[in-house]
């Protein structure tokens, strides 16, 4: 896999009902913690999280359908509710009981919705820059590309995925770092999840994922374990808003700012995102090298 070695994990393929391979990666034993992405990223993203849980965990993070390296088919329907099916069917084929779930961006919508599905197999929850509510801020950068248009400038220029490797981040990626997140959008039709998501953004109640979203909404309380959130406070589209809504909804979360990240916050705060986790799993981090 060219401009992915500091990837060193062995993807794991699993096929879902309707034949589409969804890749995985499984890495360690014990408790399990499910690490799960958002747009316009992939598995990737976890990478140095996934090197500091292994020793210690199970660590799954999968790459949803038309992200990563899973399949990316032209004519599926890209909705919330089709993601979610597709993560039960893989944690129901690899017998998870219980599990802490962690998740960014798109993965918050996608980890809560299997969330409030099966209260009792969630162990604890880490938000990071995420939402899993409706809400009516959205960047307008983000906004006017949630139409026909849109789709055809990000599959066509990859006007998505390309600028959030400076946009999403204060701290600038390598160029092997940006290789690694651009790996999967190279042409046309690898593209399609990246726009397909934003089309999926459910801003008023005609839009085919808002009655998923809203269900969530309504079943979060449900949700009573221990949580952790942890925040890039400069990111440009999941907000201090969100932030804010998010320690309404869980006033017993503990809190974590870091005032100098933006929304890839694991890329500007890596090591104190990594410590932070260990500590809320209760290792002792010191027990484990963060080490590039």
């Amino acid at each position: 896999m060219e401009h992915l070695m500091d990837y060193p994990f062995k993807l794991k393929r699993h096929r879902l009902p309707n034949d589409l391979g969804m890749n995985y990666v499984d890495e360690g034993q014990g408790d399990v913690i499910v690490l799960l992405h958002g747009n316009p990223t992939w598995s990737y993203y976890w990478r140095h999280l996934i090197k500091a849980l292994s020793p210690f965990y199970r660590v799954i993070a999968p790459d949803h359908i038309g992200m990563g390296l899973s399949s990316k088919p032209q004519h599926y329907d890209y909705s919330l509710k089709n993601h979610i099916n597709n993560l039960t069917s893989l944690l129901d084929e690899l017998e998870v009981k219980k599990a802490t779930v962690i998740m960014h961006d798109w993965g918050g919508a996608i980890g809560m919705g299997w969330a409030v599905q099966n209260p009792k197999k969630v162990s604890k929850l880490v938000i990071t820059n995420t939402a899993a509510f409706t809400d009516m801020h959205i960047p307008w950068r983000i906004n006017i590309l949630r139409n026909a248009f849109g789709e055809k400038v990000i599959r066509g220029l990859n006007a998505f995925a390309g600028p959030a490797t400076f946009m999403a981040v204060k701290k600038a990626l390598d160029p092997d770092t940006i290789k690694g997140y651009l790996y999967p959008y190279q042409n046309y039709k690898d593209r399609i999840a990246t726009a397909k998501f934003v089309r999926d953004i459910p801003m008023n109640e005609r839009h085919q994922s808002w009655n998923t979203l809203t269900q969530i909404e309504k079943r979060l309380h449900t949700l009573n374990v221990p949580t952790l959130i942890l925040w890039g406070d400069k990111d440009f589209c999941f907000t201090t808003h969100f932030r804010d809504r998010w320690k309404q909804l869980y006033p017993h979360a503990h809190l974590i700012n870091f005032p100098n990240a933006g929304h890839y916050v694991i890329e500007d705060a890596r090591d104190e995102v990594c410590r932070a986790i260990l500590d809320f799993q209760g290792e002792n981090q010191n027990e484990h090298s963060l080490a590039p």
